[in-house]
């Protein structure tokens, strides 16, 4: 439940900095909010992309500009300046640097909890929680709306989705063409992330399958590989629409968390030696509330 609180940002123990800039950021709850400083000659691409590992930044922000001017360079060809005293919404895949010479600062929500996090080193073994999730009959409705269309929605879609990884921590590894794959630091976040986008692609009349799994994985550049990416992907291909599979492992994980399985089986997975036992992902039951996955 909400509580009344505030935080000083000036005093905020979670500063990071990074090469002509710093993000200053608190976490109340569930929300994270944070002051962005980026002095003049800052650049995403220069300052950021080394850090971060992506070649632009995959993130959505939402927030107020207090001084200076940002120019936004979109993936897709657009771009504007956006100066002080202006409410801002930038969509993930976009370029950024400074204009001018004075520093551009702004206040950022809920975008920040992986921002200017360094990504891990090659080689190094983590345990983390893999999601997979895939357009269900994406070929069909290509066929059937046309490719401009296609197009259209794919991009809607991606940005519903980044949305929901962002706000449950998700942290995008790559697109699959229809789908994403991800990484989580928790199951029960994971599983709450896979809910927000199985919700996210529903009402946009997008169904999609979802597959969860969790073991260690190896971090490669901007890639994540190991066994346990596979079995995510094999979970997710015995998903039907709207459905999220999870396996046996993550689901002892979620003992405790609030969240509602379902028998869903004993398969064999494509590539994996023996049977795997699956669940499927119902609910969550909150304090008040039981929330549907699907």
């Amino acid at each position: 439940m909400p509580s009344l609180q505030y935080k000083v940002v000036e005093a905020s123990s979670d500063v990071r900095t990074f090469p002509r800039g710093r993000a200053e950021v608190v976490t109340i709850d569930e929300s994270i909010v944070g002051r962005v400083i980026y002095e003049a000659g800052w650049c995403w691409s220069k300052d950021l992309a080394p850090i971060m590992g992506t070649k632009t930044c995959q993130l959505h922000h939402v927030g107020y500009a207090i001084s200076g001017v940002m120019h936004i360079a979109m993936d897709d060809g657009l771009s504007l300046d956006i100066p002080a005293g202006s409410a801002f919404d930038i969509p993930a895949g976009h370029d950024a640097w400074v204009v001018g010479d004075a520093s551009w600062v702004a206040v950022v929500w809920n975008s920040l909890r992986s921002y200017a996090l360094p990504a891990l080193s090659p080689g190094e073994r983590v345990l983390a929680t893999v999601v997979f999730t895939d357009i269900v009959d994406s070929t069909a409705t290509l066929e059937r709306i046309g490719d401009a269309a296609w197009r259209d929605l794919l991009i809607a879609h991606n940005t519903r989705l980044r949305d929901d990884l962002n706000l449950f921590r998700g942290r995008e590894v790559t697109t699959t063409g229809d789908g994403f794959l991800a990484v989580f630091d928790s199951p029960s976040r994971a599983a709450d992330g896979a809910m927000a986008m199985s919700r996210s692609a529903r009402a946009m009349g997008l169904p999609i399958r979802v597959g969860i799994h969790t073991g260690e994985v190896e971090f490669v550049g901007g890639n994540v590989r190991g066994v346990a990416v596979h079995a995510a992907q094999r979970v997710m291909s015995l998903a039907g629409p709207n459905e999220v599979f999870v396996s046996s492992t993550t689901a002892d994980l979620l003992e405790g968390s609030g969240v509602r399985l379902e028998e869903a089986g004993t398969h064999e997975l494509k590539g994996l030696d023996g049977y795997r036992h699956l669940f499927r992902l119902a609910a969550r039951v909150g304090s008040s509330a039981l929330i549907e996955a699907r």
